[in-house]
């Protein structure tokens, strides 16, 4: 792949269907990025209660903030291996699952295309 698009973070990610000012030239098809975080990383967060500060928890946002950019950033990679620069309609889910709803997945899915 040719230009600066060899670097998945350079990869453009938005979640409107189109980018202002750049026409899609090709559409390269639908792409997923998940990320699982365990069982101990919530028993971990729920038994630390003394970073809940005005009813929000540092560390918990931390952690989500994390696997949403991981996510997003196997977005980038996966655009960027089928010859993309940019991911358009990006939606973000969360959901809890496992035998007792002890993990969190965060899941990422956009269409990857070349602007």
């Amino acid at each position: 792949m040719a230009g600066p698009w060899k670097d998945a973070r350079s990869v453009i990610v938005s979640t409107t269907p189109t980018l202002e000012g750049r026409p899609i030239q090709e559409y390269l098809g639908v792409i997923t990025g998940e990320v699982i975080v365990g069982a101990n990383v919530f028993r971990d967060l729920f038994a630390s209660v003394r970073d809940i500060v005005g009813g929000r928890s540092g560390s918990y946002e931390r952690i989500l903030a994390d696997a949403r950019n991981q996510a997003i950033e196997e977005l980038q990679a996966e655009a960027a291996s089928r010859g993309g620069n940019a991911v358009v309609a990006i939606d973000l889910d969360y959901e809890v699952i496992g035998a007792n709803g002890s993990m969190l997945m965060v899941s990422a899915s956009g269409t990857a295309v070349r602007v």
